[in-house]
């Protein structure tokens, strides 16, 4: 079955708006019109073929990409604001037959114009004739390709098959027990995978999305959550951070629709999932953990167990198998740490034209994550750092994750990331950079942090080098830019 039928088999004829704020169409509407565009794209090109799409959220990219993908090809989503260099890599490593893309991406890319599909040209793409789609479809073939950021510096393409797009969207649906009455707002881009998440499962649960690209401006996140009657929010933890510290009248504002909120793209720190609590406790904070390579989700924590399970990922979502094992592959005792390891329908087929990272990073139908964990006695994981992420301070290993915690629970401080510097004599020196919030700034110091670690940390994981800092700067998927 090809994904996008899958999203539309209890859609398509559905006169609901699914699309709703300053664009707004019916599940019925998106359904014929990218069934349309999807026919004039195979006519043109044919099938398994490459095609970009650079868009911002909007009308443009939901019916492109459902069209792209529907039509038997594979969808390339990128950040319409990608450099030059790195567009080119992929534009080069994949030989695209046709981009979607704006005017100004255009011209700024110095794209050839006959290949480019825009805004404004779209709805001259028709085919001839009342052409059907053959719906006779493999579901392993590759459905899109999203790119990551790689180990080398070179974006990763990761291939998501349509088997992978049914499997985790029909497990989120399930594990979130999403319907009709969802009302999801989106600040979270599509050509990220957390973002493409929510859009497929509303789309799958007949439920509805509003777009908000402008997350800058906190106002008109809180003016859409009301305004909309926004029953759920995702977020990173950037999102969240931002929205707690930064806003002051986030925590004061009710949002009386608004039912529950998920976070992943990261570990938050629990303080913050506590000050939310705190403010919102009628709504349901549900802690995820996933990775592109999982198309999506791999684990989520019940929010009636975040108390018993403070800091844990949880458990694998259904049809997700994860467990933590040592470097001989075996499973690791509760407290011991190991790497996080997943095998399920939704686990990625490979990279794109990349054999080793793909032997490296599937083995023996398994998904080595490169996240570095423990268990608990009820099989809970919970996560301690990433591989690449480890420092040794005098030989001794330690998980920035855990000194960044210990600083985030100075309720002025908004954002810590700590590091690993070279140093001659240590090795590596642990170097904290904090964003504090603008008023405190007179208060915060270099030696008000070092006091209030070392009531926490041993000597050796407090660190020595401070950043002092008051704008937390995030990439467009709301991750944060540490340089």
């Amino acid at each position: 079955m090809n994904a996008i039928d899958y999203f539309f088999e209890k859609t398509a004829d559905l006169d609901k708006q699914f699309l709703i704020g300053k664009e707004e169409i019916s599940f019925k509407q998106l359904y014929n019109s990218s069934l349309n565009l999807a026919s004039w794209i195979e006519e043109e090109v044919g099938r398994n073929k490459l095609i970009m799409l650079l868009s911002v959220n909007n009308l443009f990219f939901i019916t492109s990409y459902l069209a792209i993908i529907k039509s038997g090809n594979i969808c390339i989503p990128l950040d319409p604001n990608i450099e030059k260099e790195n567009f080119n890599y992929i534009k080069e490593l994949t030989n695209p037959v046709l981009i979607f893309v704006r005017k100004d991406n255009e011209i700024r890319l110095g794209l050839q114009s006959d290949k480019c599909i825009l805004p404004d040209t779209i709805n001259e793409c028709k085919p001839i004739g009342k052409k059907q789609i053959d719906n006779i479809f493999d579901k392993e073939n590759c459905a899109e390709i999203i790119f990551t950021s790689g180990s080398t510096g070179k974006p990763k393409g990761v291939m998501i098959s349509h088997k992978n797009l049914i499997a985790n969207t029909e497990s989120i649906v399930d594990y979130l027990k999403l319907s009709m009455d969802d009302r999801m707002l989106v600040v979270l881009p599509f050509y990220y995978c957390y973002g493409l998440s929510l859009f497929h499962t509303h789309l799958r649960a007949g439920g509805s999305i509003v777009l908000n690209n402008s997350f800058i401006f906190l106002g008109s996140v809180i003016k859409d959550l009301k305004e909309y009657k926004c029953t759920g929010f995702a977020g990173v933890p950037s999102h969240f951070q931002i929205l707690l510290r930064k806003s002051d009248s986030f925590k004061k504002t009710i949002f009386p629709d608004l039912k529950y909120v998920t976070q992943a793209g990261g570990k938050l720190a629990p303080v913050f999932i506590d000050e939310f609590r705190e403010s919102f406790p009628e709504v349901n904070f549900i802690v995820m953990y996933g990775q592109t390579e999982a198309t999506a989700r791999l684990s989520y924590l019940p929010h009636n167990l975040y108390e018993k399970k403070k800091g844990s990922m949880g458990k694998g979502i259904p049809g997700v198998e994860l467990k933590v094992v040592n470097e001989k592959g075996e499973r690791v005792r509760p407290g011991e740490t190991g790497e996080v390891i997943a095998r399920g329908d939704n686990i990625m087929t490979g990279y794109f034209a990349d054999d080793e990272g793909t032997r490296n990073a599937l083995r023996n139908g398994w998904l080595f994550t490169g996240d570095i964990g423990t268990v608990d006695k009820d099989g809970y994981i919970y996560l301690t750092a990433r591989k690449k992420e480890i420092i040794k301070v005098r030989g001794k290993r330690i998980s920035p994750k855990e000194i960044e915690a210990v600083i985030l629970e100075i309720t002025e401080v908004i954002d810590c990331s700590v590091e690993g510097i070279e140093d001659e004599i240590e090795g590596e020196m642990l170097k904290a950079t904090v964003v504090i919030r603008k008023e405190a700034k007179d208060r915060i110091t270099r030696e008000s942090i070092i006091k209030h670690c070392s009531k926490h940390l041993s000597l050796y994981k407090i660190p020595r080098i401070y950043e002092l800092k008051e704008e937390l700067t995030i990439s467009p998927t709301g991750k944060k830019i540490k340089k």
